[in-house]
């Protein structure tokens, strides 16, 4: 079920950048050039989560634990999921049972990302696309994210309390999701037939957050595949390139985007992600229409 783990990836991440971005006066200053991806300085959260539905004639039964730590209002982040998930189906007359465990850990350091892959014992750095156009076109973070979940249907109903903080929310295509100044404490998904629930169990914000929470496994680090841009976003982040000039490029790569075929796109997440190749291009196809309606937002800012 990894296509599901993967949409409810994407809701987060989109959900994640609905803070507000870059405040002209007092602390929240940002001058250079970081997002404010949350409207809360800090934070630790730890989240259980809940896997069942019926699948293939079958059904899926699952449990997982998550735990999210960040600071710099979202600029370094951290998150480290565990889980457990089985599947029973029957075809032909013949049960199967399949039980999967799974440990993830993804990294954000200023737009820069890094994934752990357990099994294979490494790490694979690259750029994290959504936050590095942002930085570079120079759109504010909040609107972005609000705007990318509105493009899906999405929609505010209200607030309510979790955990005691006061959440905004939104009802969006097969589920809903509570957030809180940016951050997502609960999310409640049902997609084909399989709901997917995970809620904060504890949560502290404006805390200080050890360096230690931060640190990836010694793993040898692999630099993931830049075909698209052959390295011009990197240097536009590493090099001391006026800000007019890092929103021009920022602009071109995302027309470049905005006119990748659903083919193109799927040999680089391919290249990039080897997990890619076991989607189904139906749902690779979802999320390719999800990219080009960001890029629809993004083009003319």
């Amino acid at each position: 079920m990894k296509k599901l783990n993967l949409l409810l990836l994407l809701i987060i991440t989109l959900a994640s950048c609905s803070g507000n971005s870059q405040s002209k006066t007092g602390e929240n200053n940002r001058s250079d050039n970081k997002l404010k991806r949350y409207d809360v300085k800090s934070g630790i959260v730890h989240y259980k989560t809940t896997i069942s539905g019926k699948v293939m004639g079958g059904t899926v039964k699952g449990s997982g634990t998550e735990s999210l730590y960040f600071k710099d209002w979202g600029a370094i982040e951290l998150r480290e999921k565990k889980s457990k998930q089985t599947t029973n189906v029957n075809v032909f007359g013949m049960k199967q049972t399949q039980t999967d465990e799974t440990h993830t850990m993804d990294k954000l350091d200023n737009g820069k990302s890094y994934s752990v892959d357990f099994k294979e014992k490494v790490i694979y750095e690259g750029d994290d696309m959504a936050i590095t156009m942002m930085k570079q076109s120079g759109t504010d973070a909040g609107k972005a994210g609000k705007d990318m979940l509105k493009s899906m249907g999405g929609k505010r109903t209200g607030n309510e309390k979790v955990l005691g903080y006061n959440c905004e929310v939104w009802s969006i295509p097969g589920g809903k999701e509570w957030l809180y100044k940016g951050v997502v404490l609960k999310i409640d998904m049902n997609v084909m037939g399989v709901r997917t629930i995970q809620e904060a169990t504890s949560a502290k914000f404006n805390v200080s957050v050890p360096d230690s929470k931060f640190k990836l496994p010694d793993f040898p680090v692999k630099k993931m595949n830049e075909m698209m841009n052959g390295g011009q976003m990197k240097d536009d982040m590493d090099n001391d390139i006026p800000d007019d000039v890092k929103k021009k490029r920022g602009v071109e790569y995302m027309k470049k985007m905005q006119n990748l075929s659903f083919e193109d796109w799927k040999k680089m997440v391919q290249a990039e992600d080897p997990d890619a190749k076991n989607i189904s291009d139906e749902e690779l196809r979802q999320q390719y229409d999800m990219m080009k309606q960001m890029m629809k937002l993004y083009k003319n800012k």
